[in-house]
């Protein structure tokens, strides 16, 4: 039984919407009825999640009609491995259509009562969502890659992408609390596309080679400190990879369902307001030209992430006194049909 707009917003206090500030992830399990409510759905066929306590995370399908259901009788996790097989995504696409997958619960992922979920009306009786992406090889990160961003941060617009690293254990799961590091007073947001390769891709040749490359597309949250990353000597990597700093998901939505990734709306709220208000279409340098890049200078590989910037809006870009980041603020992200994340800010 799918739940209607109006029952995932019970409680919210908003009238019914595609777009609720309230969060359109609302992930709640009903154990009495075994529904899963999840907002947000509407926008693309094929979802890809891992939901789940931290490192037990199991794989689902959120299907059309708002149900989330299970993968892991069809396979063992959303990782490189399965991405790269093109006939294990036709086999999950072709139970999803023909309604097989049976319906996942908290009972069934072991997380009834555990009280791990951490999003929008969690509770007891809530399912984790954890990363949608497991075994990650590699997060590269691309600077200054919107006008308005570097218009604000008073950067010339860059020649070439800015690169830099991101570790894959700063990942966590798109409602997961982050923590401000310890000496933090510049703990700061960033709304992001990241990119998911799908194929080994070494020196392209063009943008329809680095788009082929792509298997699908999530949102991120690139939280940086900006003290570390500018103001402490060497490479941004300091300001970059503190613990939690690279929430992603809800879902992996496979490239096929994208019809453009430079005509997506992306905002981002603090404490209820929006900070970030922009599209993917302000990219420097879109998604094509990004991979292709890339891969004159490094190897990627099946589940390897590209983060591809952010739009203005940054704490960073703000006026004295700036506001970044304190312990019990709260951050709410989203991409047009690549879900909402919500995280709580807590002292490391």
């Amino acid at each position: 039984m799918a739940a209607t707009q109006a029952e995932a917003h019970r409680g919210c206090g908003r009238a019914p919407g595609p777009v609720c500030e309230h969060g359109l992830v609302v992930l709640n399990a009903l154990l009495e009825d075994r529904l899963i409510r999840l907002e947000g759905w509407r926008e693309y066929d094929v979802k890809l999640l891992r939901v789940g306590s931290v490192g037990a995370e199991r794989p689902a399908l959120l299907d059309e009609s708002g149900t989330l259901r299970d993968l892991s009788g069809l396979v063992r996790d959303i990782d490189g491995a399965l991405l790269a097989d093109a006939a294990a995504l036709d086999g999950i696409r072709e139970a999803a259509a023909a309604g097989t997958l049976p319906e996942l619960s908290a009972s069934r992922t072991g997380t009834a009562g555990t009280g791990t979920g951490t999003g929008a009306g969690a509770g007891a009786e809530s399912l984790r969502i954890g990363p949608p992406l497991a075994g990650i090889g590699k997060i590269v990160c691309i600077g200054l890659n919107y006008h308005d961003h570097a218009r604000e941060t008073g950067a010339p617009v860059p020649a070439e992408p800015i690169l830099f690293m991101k570790a894959p254990d700063t990942v966590v799961g798109p409602h997961d609390t982050v923590l401000i590091p310890r000496g933090s007073e510049k703990t700061d947001w960033e709304v992001e596309l990241a990119v998911v390769i799908g194929r080994t891709a070494r020196y392209l040749g063009s943008h329809e080679e680095a788009l082929a490359s792509v298997v699908g597309y999530a949102l991120a949250n690139d939280v940086s400190e900006r003290a570390f990353q500018t103001e402490r000597g060497g490479q941004w990597d300091k300001g970059k990879n503190c613990e939690t700093f690279n929430p992603l998901g809800p879902w992996l939505v496979t490239a096929d369902e994208v019809p453009d990734p430079q005509a997506l709306a992306m905002r981002l709220w603090v404490n209820g307001e929006l900070r970030q208000d922009g599209s993917t279409g302000g990219q420097i340098f879109p998604v094509a030209e990004v991979v292709r890049y890339v891969s004159q200078f490094m190897t990627l590989y099946p589940g390897d992430v590209i983060s591809t910037g952010t739009p203005a809006g940054v704490a960073m870009g703000m006026a004295e006194p700036k506001p970044y980041l304190r312990e019990g603020d709260v951050v709410e992200l989203e991409i047009t049909g690549l879900g909402r994340q919500r995280q709580v800010m807590k002292s490391a």
